[in-house]
């Protein structure tokens, strides 16, 4: 069965915010990864200024993760309260994660296809009719050790 995690997009403050976050409800990050992680075969050019911005986040809080990055140059000004967030769902199967998706960007705006990634998920990003932010995500390795 399919599992939702909040993932919060910040502007330039993922970093401090996740700092706070983990001094409330402890733990320790699963995962870290800057911009400049991005491999230049993926086409994607990281400017200067985002280069130390966080690409992805993860703080395991209970039986959920909180999820998290920065929002890139391509942002400009479009990230307002309200899209900075979305809804990250971890699948058990490819399959899964296809159906999820395609459900959801029926009448939405897909902004990622979903595809293999380089770091090792199927992943996929959608805006759904209602203008939610949706994360799609198979992760083989998770679900193997039955986390997500």
């Amino acid at each position: 069965m399919a599992t939702t995690s909040t993932y919060l997009t910040f502007d330039g403050l993922c970093e401090e915010a996740f700092a706070v976050y983990k001094a409330t409800f402890g733990g320790e990050f699963t995962q870290l990864s800057r911009f400049n992680t991005i491999p230049p075969s993926e086409g994607y050019v990281v400017s200067q200024s985002d280069q130390h911005k966080i690409l992805h986040i993860a703080l395991p809080i209970g039986n959920t993760v909180l999820m998290g990055c920065d929002a890139g140059d391509e942002y400009g000004d479009s990230l307002v309260q309200g899209n900075n967030f979305a809804v990250s769902v971890s699948t058990n199967s490819k399959a899964e994660a296809q159906t999820i998706f395609d459900k959801l960007s029926q009448y939405g705006q897909v902004s990622q296809p979903l595809a293999d990634t380089f770091w090792g998920a199927y992943f996929g990003a959608v805006i759904d009719q209602f203008g939610i932010n949706w994360r799609i995500s198979f992760d083989e390795k998770a679900a193997a050790k039955g986390a997500h």
